[in-house]
């Protein structure tokens, strides 16, 4: 039996669109979804959710919201399975408590608390970087969210660091039928510039080649395992994350890996996702993987 996928919601525009996403996402996996809401948002934070028209106590409010956000759900697609509940717990928490029985976590970008013009809400750095499942953060324009481009982007990295983050990203580009474009960065070493004439000719060349080498093995399972998804491999020259945002403006979904590192309980995000999360084009989808 498959998991649900569970969204966390609390009323504003941003989970709004994060329900959108996911109700479209559940569709195509056949999934059930599950609609929570974390009922001492209502205790921190004081704004109203985007369709409220009237100040309820924090109990009637939070029932409203999750109510609202089944109703939505259940109109934009009739045929996937809904349920929602409020729990007693700050958010950041109830998603964390989720994920070790979720297909996925989705949570929008910003919450209804946060300051305007946030790059990212709190609790979605905080689940993005400590869950135990998948959690796509809903982000970009209109056109990556409903899936316009037919791209599915994965940053690959180490063959085996990164093997959780490819093989969910396979099997989102075979559900949506849509082609993978599979990207991996590499670096000239540091002593190399492009204007220098101490470059030896081949250097260049070898770097680009051991990268594409690289990607090849990093995929090789995934892509044995699923012969049915087109795959776009590239080895691109500059920093992975930036390389990454630039291929995330006409892209459906990003998807990256992060470490888990046993007995770390801190955030655990590199470089990479942190960047992704702040600024991609298009939802972005955070895989852990265990050290």
């Amino acid at each position: 039996m498959e998991l649900p996928l569970v969204v966390g919601v609390d009323g504003s525009d941003s989970s709004l669109e994060a329900v959108d996403w996911a109700v479209d996402e559940a569709a195509r996996h056949g999934l059930s979804l599950r609609l929570v809401f974390a009922s001492l948002w209502e205790r921190y934070e004081g704004a109203r959710p985007s369709f409220s028209t009237d100040r309820a106590a924090d109990k009637v409010m939070a029932e409203h919201i999750v109510a609202s956000c089944a109703e939505r759900a259940r109109l934009r697609n009739p045929e996937v399975k809904v349920s929602s509940e409020v729990l007693p717990d700050d958010a950041a928490s109830v998603l964390l408590h989720a994920a070790h029985e979720s297909f996925a976590l989705v949570t929008g970008s910003r919450g209804r608390g946060e300051i305007a013009g946030l790059l990212l809400g709190s609790v979605s750095l905080t689940v993005a970087a400590r869950a135990v499942c998948p959690v796509v953060v809903v982000r970009g324009g209109k056109r990556n969210q409903q899936g316009s481009y037919g791209r599915v982007v994965v940053g690959v990295g180490d063959a085996t660091d990164g093997s959780a983050a490819v093989r969910f990203a396979f099997r989102e580009a075979e559900a949506r039928g849509c082609a993978l474009h599979a990207v991996r960065a590499w670096r000239r070493p540091a002593h190399e510039h492009a204007d220098s004439p101490l470059i030896v000719d081949d250097a260049t060349g070898s770097q680009e080649e051991r990268a594409s080498a690289l990607l090849t093995e990093a995929l090789r399972d995934a892509a044995g395992d699923n012969p049915q998804v087109e795959v776009q491999r590239q080895a691109v020259e500059g920093a992975a994350h930036k390389v990454l945002l630039d291929a995330s403006a006409d892209a459906d979904l990003v998807v990256v890996g992060a470490l888990r590192r046993q007995g770390h309980f801190g955030l655990q995000l590199g470089r990479t996702a942190h960047a992704l999360l702040h600024h991609a084009e298009c939802p972005v989808a955070v895989v852990p993987q265990r050290d």
